[in-house]
């Protein structure tokens, strides 16, 4: 008479099926954890020696396996993969640990070598119809801007937000593929109340992130224009932000050659192979030459700084570090972080120079904070444009030294907070920030309660318009 299985038996084999969405064994009884690694190690010794698993597919091959003998069970479904063997290895039990050694398991670390060939093209296989360029028209003539632009400009889709406080009519020559968006479009779109609370100024951008429907999204200001490398070659921006964006990022730890993704360049010494395949790459910040991005105090304290410096390098910005992100120059990957990047932040004398605001440097911090939470990457370095003369330093000093002071307590903030494990998205990463906001900061100064709620009212109006706009 066949003798039924145990409580014990039956629990270990449901277990197993699971065990791939299991994140901690660490409260498993020591029997029991030992039975279950056996039973596990089992199945990977009958699919390497049988040469095919459960599923008929050759094994994986990610362990050196001795092929002697079976152990204590005979094939069950699943297989001991290397995310469950690191399962096992964190409850940190020594017999589990001691039957791995005995058993010569070992993880082989496959190099990655990110300067071949496949990974340096990357940014060539992105289609020109993949990305938007979008622009915040603050001036009513564009031509300028544009026939400088054309030469890069001319291959992709341009969404032109005029800044709804803009009272002349836009001037845009010929020859591009784009559409502009009004005040009356914004209205439309998103309500008269929203457009003049979430979308004046330079935040009229945001609603450019809003309706776009391509993948990559890259914002440059309308006051510059193409920079030239050392060689006096003209730098195209949209491709080396898509090049940014398209090959990984290494947040996790600090490669001191910059960018081993560039063409050149490597791993030094020293980097573990486990973190060489990088992560995807979700926010790509460019540089200026010409007038730096200062902020007021530092511009009117030195006037005659100008930045001529062409360091040709990008860097991925390692985790759990925060940076101004200027919005000057920035590409981005809309479908990993689209909803991060927000109008929210508004100084009472907001003016219509970069150094009187701070709205794109809460914008990156918040997109940072979630970056880091999601385990994707941002980089810094190039591209260049070159930023022309505009504005008086010492009346915008007037209007941002509330932002610069509000600054002390806002990195801070980002610094220290840490989202939930519940935050999957990035929209739900938006509304546990908020609620953090208005909870550590509200009591601090206003206008971090009323960021608060403007993060709020974007998410809900990203929902909104992208089930709309949805095929």
């Amino acid at each position: 008479m066949r003798t039924p299985p145990s409580l014990v038996s039956l629990a270990i084999d449901s277990a197993l099926a699971q065990l791939s969405n299991i994140s901690d064994l660490s409260f498993l009884p020591d029997h029991i954890l030992i039975d279950l690694f056996l039973s596990q190690w089992s199945i990977l010794k009958f699919e390497y020696l049988s040469g095919e698993n459960s599923a008929g597919e050759a094994p994986c091959g990610i362990f050196k396996l001795p092929v002697e003998g079976f152990l204590k069970r005979t094939l069950r479904a699943g297989k001991l993969t290397e995310k469950i063997l690191k399962l096992f290895i964190a409850t940190g039990k020594e017999e589990v640990l001691s039957h791995i050694e005995a058993l010569n398991i070992q993880l082989v670390l496959t190099p990655v070598l990110p300067t071949s060939k496949k990974n340096l093209s990357m940014s060539q296989i992105i289609d020109d119809n993949d990305v938007d360029i979008v622009i915040g028209a603050l001036h009513s003539d564009l031509t300028p801007f544009l026939d400088e632009w054309r030469p890069v400009f001319s291959r992709f889709h341009l969404i032109i937000v005029k800044d709804p406080d803009l009272k002349d009519e836009l001037k845009i020559p010929g020859g591009f593929n784009l559409h502009v968006y009004t005040k009356s479009d914004i209205d439309k779109a998103v309500g008269s109340a929203s457009s003049a609370s979430l979308f004046s100024g330079y935040s009229c951008r945001y609603f450019g992130y809003l309706i776009s429907q391509k993948k990559y999204v890259v914002s440059i200001d309308d006051d510059c224009v193409p920079a030239r490398d050392n060689n006096g070659g003209l730098i195209d921006a949209v491709a080396q932000h898509i090049s940014n964006l398209t090959t990984p990022a290494t947040p996790f730890f600090f490669n001191t050659l910059y960018d081993p993704f560039c063409k050149g360049a490597d791993f030094v010494r020293g980097y573990p192979f486990s973190l060489r395949n990088g992560v995807t790459c979700a926010l790509s910040c460019g540089l200026w030459l010409n007038l730096a991005d200062y902020d007021a105090p530092t511009q009117a304290l030195k006037p005659g700084q100008r930045n001529s410096r062409y360091v040709d390098a990008v860097l991925t910005v390692p985790a759990r570090t925060m940076l101004p992100v200027s919005g000057i120059n920035i590409g981005f990957n809309r479908e990993v972080v689209g909803p991060a990047l927000l109008p929210a932040l508004r100084l009472a004398k907001e003016g219509k120079f970069r150094w009187e605001t701070v709205e794109d440097i809460w914008s990156g911090m918040c997109v940072k904070v979630v970056c880091d939470h999601l385990g994707v990457g941002v980089k810094s370095g190039l591209p260049y444009v070159w930023r022309k003369e505009r504005g008086d330093a010492i009346e915008s000093l007037k209007k941002e030294w509330e932002g610069v002071k509000l600054m002390e307590d806002v990195v801070p903030f980002f610094q220290s907070v840490r989202l939930s494990q519940a935050a999957v998205t990035p929209e739900d990463c938006v509304i546990e920030m908020a609620a953090a906001v208005k909870e550590r900061l509200g009591p601090v100064h206003p206008v971090f309660a009323r960021a608060a709620e403007a993060m709020v009212e974007w998410v809900k109006l990203w929902k909104v318009v992208r089930t709309r706009l949805s095929p």
